[in-house]
């Protein structure tokens, strides 16, 4: 392999890994709130393109302007769905929170089966992002560059929002101890529900951009992208933000160096990720960076 073939897969991991690290971050923003694994994450995540197409088709809208809407429509979607699914389940058992979100995953699935009906739709790409540039010998497309420059940005408004904001300083108070935090004054149900709409967004803002790289619409779209998310999440260490960052990056780069290398294993790409997840819960259940953390049941 020459070097400028090595270079295009390498941006093709950091592609990949960006999209998989932003739903990764819901994830384990929620899990690191309120223990629990929101498997609706994925809907947002296929919700959120959804949107951009009808956006750009029905409302004729410029492609910016219907991303923009498309994540502020999926957060607040997001914040409805913490409101009627779990809000309600606050004290109950752990694990009727989570048998709610996987109901909720199936709703949405259905809802939008119906809606948006199952035949594939074909996604508007902006002509900017289709152009090819010649870099070092290399052929990229601005897409390729595009993806994971948002994906930063999204990144450090998140880190913005954790660690030098109010609502930020009540996320990591809830973290720790959400009893305490209640005792505290913390307002714990707006604080979650923040925490709610901002992972929605940002799976929202990572299927958008799914949708531009692979670009075929369909309901069940978010399903494989979102078990391989919450595997990046888990291997980076459930409940920490930098660690779903790590973990997606480097399942990207698993997943394309693999194929890039083992060109016959191609077809066996999405079980090396399933893999991956058996071997870190049987020698690191806590993941790269992830701490061992008190649950209830």
């Amino acid at each position: 392999m020459n070097s400028a073939m090595f270079i295009q897969h390498m941006l093709n991991s950091l592609t990949l890994g960006s999209l998989y690290a932003l739903v990764a971050i819901g994830y384990t923003m929620v899990y690191g709130i309120l223990r629990l694994i929101n498997f609706a994450h994925s809907e947002m995540f296929m919700l959120g393109a959804y949107f951009v197409f009808w956006g750009i088709t029905l409302g004729q809208l410029p492609w910016p302007v219907a991303m923009a809407i498309a994540i502020a429509v999926t957060a607040s979607l997001g914040v409805l769905v913490d409101q009627v699914a779990y809000r309600p389940l606050r004290d109950a058992p752990r694990i009727s929170a989570l048998i709610s979100s996987i109901g909720v995953s199936f709703f949405l699935q259905n809802v939008a089966i119906v809606f948006f009906q199952a035949i594939p739709r074909e996604v508007y790409r902006p002509k900017w992002l289709e152009d090819p540039m010649i870099m070092g010998g290399v052929r990229v497309l601005p897409l390729t560059l595009f993806v994971p420059l948002l994906s930063l940005a999204l990144m450090l408004v998140l880190i913005w929002i954790v660690y030098r904001t109010k609502a930020g300083l009540g996320m990591r108070a809830i973290s720790k101890d959400i009893e305490t935090s209640y005792l505290m004054g913390v307002p714990v149900n707006r604080i979650i529900a923040l925490t709610f709409g901002i992972g929605t967004a940002l799976a929202a803002a990572s299927g958008i951009m799914w949708a531009l790289r692979y670009p075929q619409l369909q309901p069940m779209m978010g399903t494989i992208p979102g078990f391989k998310a919450f595997i990046a999440a888990v291997f980076g260490g459930i409940g920490s933000i930098p660690g779903a960052v790590i973990g997606g990056l480097a399942l990207g780069f698993i997943e394309i160096m693999t194929v890039a290398f083992f060109p016959d294993l191609a077809g066996y790409r999405d079980a090396f990720a399933f893999v991956l997840l058996i071997m870190v819960l049987m020698f690191k259940p806590t993941g790269l960076m992830g701490e061992r953390l008190e649950d209830k049941v």
